[in-house]
């Protein structure tokens, strides 16, 4: 069964520019260590504070060694340094979701 993480960033405001290059870094590094990057969503209009992620992976086995490889990996571990180091992300949460149905494609 397919597992997708929601992850939602409460983000400083005043620092979204460093967290969208923190999120652009990710597109390679993600899929490289084994998972499905769905996306990253930044606030447009509205709330200015609070981004989003959503990546799958095949089963919580399969996120549990993604986790792992992305440990060891250099531009993942320097990447969450830019972000400790920016100070860009005040709290991260993380939902793990399984499918129910998918819309039709329109």
């Amino acid at each position: 069964m397919t597992t997708t993480v929601f992850i939602r960033y409460q983000l400083d405001p005043f620092k979204r520019a460093a967290f969208e290059q923190y999120a652009r870094r990710w597109l390679d590094i993600i899929p490289r260590c084994g998972g499905d990057l769905q996306g990253y969503w930044m606030p447009h209009e509205g709330t200015n504070n609070i981004a989003y992620a959503l990546i799958s992976f095949a089963s919580l086995a399969e996120y549990e060694a993604y986790r792992e490889r992305l440990r060891n990996d250099p531009e993942g571990v320097a990447n969450f340094r830019y972000a400790e180091e920016e100070r860009c992300i005040l709290a991260e949460e993380r939902t793990f979701l399984r499918p129910v149905a998918a819309a039709p494609v329109r």
